[in-house]
């Protein structure tokens, strides 16, 4: 028997409920519980669904449970465990207590257990995109005390103590053992590393300095998916206007900000996702060039009539102040003042991005690493999710209508670049970039790899 020691950001078991997008907690749901549909950097691979299968139309989709699939309780895994899990999830709420859009999503579906090992959807347009939704989705049961930890994954929890630590073996033989550490701060994650008292560091990019990349480890790195943002208010005032909001993104340098604040690890964004997401092949984007004299032009004197009002969070992006701070900073260098007014309360100012009350650009992190889910909560004017902010744009809405009705995987990537290329041309958001992470393994330690997601995986 081996162990394996992770130190990790954080250590907890989100309820069976809740999706979240935190990369301690993916990297450890992962370990233990499996999602229906195993996403690997935009490919889509078999998780507790071994396969699926859909009509013509994709109005209709069966998927098969893997056989053998157990709970580590032994209680065997059965369709109407995933139909239940599945209501659960369209009915609870996220960490800011707002409501999930899954519900929306799967509002006309019907969902029933075909026999023991059939999950059937059924819906009364094509629905190709019900891929991406199933692959956030964590088949998980409670203990009998209460604890969401029970699932059907390659690892079984045997000791956990929230937010400190856990203890995992391996459900098949060899009877390896994975001790997860919380440590908070990632300089301590390296110096446990360093000094033998962890195998494996995740989430180098947060430490204070930039990593030294040194030979006496093992380094790897991963683009993220997630997107660091502005949204613009679309709705009413300054950025109602199209050359306007091209303008800033010509204006403000992101590559300034990622070399400045996060030690270059980044890239910058193109349009409102990432190069892992479905579509970005086919629209083949490059950013934005960093322009002020045409930013300048483009806005041909216009001027807002008072400070443009930016609204930011201390955390959630990380340095959101510090990003904040930079972003005014170019505005200005182009004409437009500018203000900011902080936030303290991260869940509160959620909600209050969510009620739109956003000011003129407020900075925000974009986690779907589904382009239907981005376009769909927000960016199109004929949903109007809880996210978007005012963005209308006619010939976008027939593209994005294109894209969710296609069902062929060429058709759905070409038609989903189309809509990226639109928001481009046209965007309701101020692009900045998407993180790189590292991690780091003591060297001769092989089988360590990081997703896209930010996921440790473990071979």
């Amino acid at each position: 028997m081996t162990l394996l020691r992770i130190a990790a950001e954080k250590c907890r078991f989100t309820p069976p409920r809740q999706v979240t997008d935190d990369t301690s907690v993916l990297t450890l749901k992962n370990l233990v519980l499996e999602p229906l549909i195993r996403w690997d950097d935009g490919v889509l691979r078999p998780g507790l669904f071994g396969t699926w299968a859909r009509d013509g139309t994709a109005r209709r989709w069966r998927f098969t449970i893997r056989p053998g699939a157990r709970f580590h309780d032994g209680k065997p895994c059965v369709a109407e465990d995933v139909v239940e899990f599945i209501g659960q999830i369209c009915n609870s709420l996220d960490m800011f207590g707002m409501k999930w859009a899954y519900s929306r999503y799967l509002a006309e579906a019907r969902i029933t257990a075909e026999g023991s090992d059939v999950v059937t959807v059924e819906n009364p347009t094509p629905f190709a995109d019900i891929l991406d939704i199933f692959t956030e989705f964590y088949l998980c049961r409670l203990t009998s005390d209460g604890r969401p930890l029970l699932g059907t994954g390659p690892w079984r929890v045997l000791d956990h103590v929230p937010e400190r630590d856990a203890l995992l073996e391996r459900v098949a033989a060899p009877a390896d053992r994975i001790a997860f550490t919380a440590m908070p701060d990632a300089d301590d994650r390296l110096r446990a590393l360093r000094d033998g008292s962890a195998d494996v560091a995740m989430n180098l990019e947060r430490m204070h300095a930039a990593p030294d990349f040194g030979d006496d480890l093992a380094w790897g790195r991963a683009l993220n998916t997630l997107s660091v943002m502005y949204y613009l208010n679309c709705a009413e005032g300054f950025f109602t206007s199209e050359a306007a909001r091209r303008a800033v993104n010509m204006a403000v340098d992101s590559q300034a900000i990622i070399d400045g604040l996060f030690h270059g690890l980044g890239q910058r964004s193109s349009t409102i996702v990432s190069p892992l997401h479905l579509g970005m092949k086919a629209a083949a984007l490059s950013p934005i060039p960093h322009d002020r004299d045409a930013a300048r032009r483009l806005l041909d004197g216009a001027a807002p009539s008072a400070p443009l009002l930016i609204r930011t969070p201390e955390h959630m992006p990380e340095k959101a102040r510090e990003i904040s701070e930079r972003v005014a900073s170019d505005l200005a260098a182009i004409g437009l003042p500018s203000r900011i007014e902080v936030q303290k309360d991260r869940p509160e100012f959620a909600r209050e991005v969510g009620r739109k009350e956003m000011g003129d650009m407020a900075i925000f992190d974009s986690t779907p690493h589904s382009t239907y889910r981005v376009l769909n909560d927000k960016v199109s004017s004929a949903v109007k999710g809880i996210w978007w902010q005012g963005h209308d744009d006619a010939a976008l809405e027939a593209m994005i209508t294109a894209a969710n009705h296609a069902v062929v995987e060429d058709e759905r990537e070409a038609a989903y670049g189309r809509c990226l290329s639109r928001l481009q041309a046209n965007p309701p958001w101020l692009y900045l970039f998407h993180p790189v992470e590292v991690f780091a393994h003591r060297t001769g330690l092989g089988g360590i790899t990081m997703d896209g997601k930010g996921v440790l995986g473990i071979a």
